[in-house]
């Protein structure tokens, strides 16, 4: 998936969204049913705020992912435009910051930028009863960060298919491209962190795995490449899991080709430095040998070399003897500051992922039930799981299940039956518009059945911590 076509694909659902603004500069503007909506700019941010007519007294705080340049203007509420009309038709009220600078690895902006909009909230609407933090992708990072930063302010959170730990998820990307270059692109020149033409490295790095896709031993490269992110085999949201090895391999290198030597790659590592002052990934002391061990696709990686008729040993050895990269110290801390939670859980945590997920992978929701586990309360905890393929590949039902579970929990200080049957059961009781699931491979929607699965992901090969 190129970053581009991610692009793309935001500016769809946010098309969708834009239609529902109805006033401008911050003021209010009442809709037949007396729905209030607001816009406008706080210290550079610009926000959108929607409250029904009879607020229920909760509020949900939306953070949108990672936005490229090419993503439209318009500011999302919820992951799925259905999600926010049922949200708003059953009395709560949404808001969101665009975050200052909108575009890029815009973290810390997000952290103080929400919590400008809730002090924005409570002071021209009204304080809330209580406050919900959800968000997607990066959003769902952010909406983790939020909640540990301010304890008192939320008293729940949904992160759906979350890159939870930011900073590990540069360290996954730093792997694939590492192996890239070494094993497809040796001597192009190409600069991994701190890069002199970036546009020009992340080009040679995408042209080496499409090269790589014609042949047999390419293609094992790059299941190779692939297995030291965890990357799924599996990147469609409306076809079954593939069992072709071709075909297998091909759906993850399309991960590695747009996201990991793409988006995550040298022209997405100028704004993560300029932001970080510095790079802040490093692959020092890495044993690739092991790290294939360790790794969910070890079985990918063997059979691709056994059909090219080679040896993974050979190349791993090529790997070993590579120059490292070295992580920049204040970098690095910037990143601890901004971007790694702690998994402390002052208020319940509900995390929503697919399976298949191959642009957040669903390794870090282990890892962050680990931090869970050492730092806050695994009891306020709920990771629930969609068998499909491809990133953030919800339908509004399972949105909207998600924010129910997180709600009853709140409501009850118990946790509601999760079992897959009952999500099921609830999703499906949901009308066929509210099952639509856009599938990044073809930028089509398609409705789906629900699919909430009981699953254990693989262990996060690269964490930060």
């Amino acid at each position: 998936m190129a970053q581009r076509k991610r692009g793309v694909l935001i500016g769809l659902l946010v098309g969708l969204l834009v239609g529902l603004l109805v006033s401008l500069g911050g003021q209010a503007a009442a809709e037949e049913d007396e729905r209030r909506s607001y816009t406008g700019t706080i210290e550079g941010a610009d926000f959108r705020v929607e409250v029904p007519r009879r607020w229920n007294g909760t509020l949900v705080l939306y953070s949108h992912g990672y936005y490229t340049p090419e993503v439209p203007p318009g500011i999302w509420l919820a992951t799925r435009p259905e999600t926010e009309e049922w949200l708003l038709d059953h009395g709560y009220a949404l808001a969101g910051s665009d975050y200052r600078g909108r575009t890029g690895f815009a973290v810390e902006q997000a952290l103080h930028d929400q919590v400008a909009l809730l002090d924005w909230f409570a002071a021209r609407v009204g304080r809330p009863r209580r406050t919900v933090a959800s968000g997607m992708s990066m959003g769902g990072g952010i909406s983790v960060l939020l909640a540990e930063r301010n304890p008192r302010r939320f008293a729940g959170v949904l992160a759906q298919c979350g890159d939870l730990d930011l900073n590990g998820s540069w360290n996954t990307a730093l792997d694939v491209a590492f192996t890239v270059r070494a094993l497809l692109a040796p001597d192009q020149g190409v600069d991994l962190v701190r890069a002199t033409d970036p546009a020009a490295s992340g080009r040679a790095l995408q042209h080496a795995v499409e090269r790589a896709l014609t042949t047999p031993l390419g293609r094992a490269r790059l299941a190779l490449a692939g297995a030291f992110g965890n990357i799924p085999d599996w990147a469609s949201a409306h076809a079954p899991r593939p069992t072709d090895l071709v075909e297998r391999i091909g759906q993850q290198a399309a991960w590695t080709h747009g996201a990991y030597v793409g988006g995550l790659g040298p022209t997405g590592r100028v704004d993560l430095e300029r932001r970080a002052g510095g790079n802040p990934s490093w692959n020092t002391g890495v044993d690739y040998g092991r790290q294939l061990a360790r790794s969910s696709q070890r079985e990918l990686v063997e059979q691709a070399y056994r059909a090219a008729g080679a040896d993974p040993s050979a190349d791993l050895g090529l790997l070993a003897a590579a120059p490292r990269i070295s992580a920049d110290p204040a970098a690095l801390a910037y990143m601890y500051r901004h971007a790694v939670p702690r998994g402390t859980t002052p208020a319940p945590v509900v995390t929503l992922h697919d399976t298949g997920d191959g642009g957040a992978m669903v390794d870090q929701e282990r890892w962050y039930a680990e931090q869970v586990r050492r730092a806050g309360d695994p009891n306020r905890l709920r990771q629930l799981y969609v068998d499909r393929g491809s990133h953030c590949a919800f339908s509004a039902a399972d949105e909207i299940v998600a924010l129910r579970t997180l709600f009853a929990r709140i409501d009850s200080g118990r946790w509601p039956d999760t079992s897959p049957d009952q999500l099921n059961a609830a999703a499906g009781a949901f009308d066929g518009r509210f099952h639509l699931v856009l599938d990044l491979l073809t930028f089509h929607e398609q409705a789906m059945p629900p699919a909430f699965v009981r699953f254990t992901p693989p262990r996060f090969l690269r964490p930060s911590r």
